[in-house]
């Protein structure tokens, strides 16, 4: 959920020991960060490959999120459609729990581990959490998402609600690389916006192109293929 940055130039060619002399330094970079953060989970022995959603994702919200996180999670919804677009996939809220693959609880943790028990041990020492159910073919079919709305700043709630609902898409690690990324792996200088890796690798995950159940070697040239899409 976090680390220190590395500034990378906007367009420019690397002309010494890039592979590949058609990718500017910021496209390898975006398909590096993918490769950290798209290839299975940080905890748990599953395997290290591609997972995305590929039916509409329909929230239901429980708890007490508050105005300022409902706001915040309609931006997120809002950003997200935007940068997902290539597909059919849209995210949406829905007051029916027959009707919803995503449940998004805000609260106390012992509450959301009563309705959740996978989240027993993990919610003391966690201010927000995440699950997946994904089938046989790699593809996600629910997730359940927790955001601690007691012990955290306003601000890392906010953070928190974009980081653990973006990793519940399949970017579900954690990186040190951009100090300024959602997916960094700690609260300093907490993110509440995609910075430009974050959106490219989004992008890519949900780009047409792109497979599910592929490892580091079999998604990089779908990845060098795509990539000049989303980042110069």
């Amino acid at each position: 959920m976090l680390l220190t940055g590395l500034l990378f130039g906007l367009g420019c060619k690397d002309t010494g020991t890039n592979p590949d002399k058609n990718l500017t330094v910021n496209q390898q970079a975006a398909i590096q960060y993918f490769k950290d953060i798209a290839l299975g989970f940080e905890f748990g022995n599953a395997s290290e490959v591609t997972r995305k959603w590929s039916s509409d994702i329909r929230i239901l919200v429980a708890g007490e999120p508050g105005n300022v996180l409902l706001n915040e999670l309609d931006d997120i919804l809002n950003d997200l459609n935007n940068l997902i677009s290539d597909t059919a996939l849209k995210l949406s809220l829905t007051d029916e729990s027959a009707d919803s693959n995503m449940f998004l609880f805000f609260g106390e943790g012992e509450e959301f581990a009563q309705l959740d028990n996978r989240a027993t041990n993990l919610v003391d020492s966690n201010f927000g959490l995440f699950f997946v159910r994904f089938n046989s073919l790699n593809y996600i079919t629910s997730a359940s998402i927790y955001v601690d709305t007691v012990r955290p700043t306003e601000i890392q709630q906010r953070h928190l609600l974009r980081e653990e609902l973006t990793q519940a898409l399949g970017l579900a690690k954690d990186s040190a690389l951009f100090q300024d990324s959602i997916f960094r792996e700690s609260f300093a200088g907490v993110a509440t916006e995609y910075n430009r890796f974050d959106e490219a690798i989004i992008q890519m995950l949900y780009h047409p192109k792109m497979s599910t159940g592929l490892d580091a070697d079999a998604v990089d040239p779908i990845l060098r293929e795509i990539v000049t899409e989303v980042i110069e």
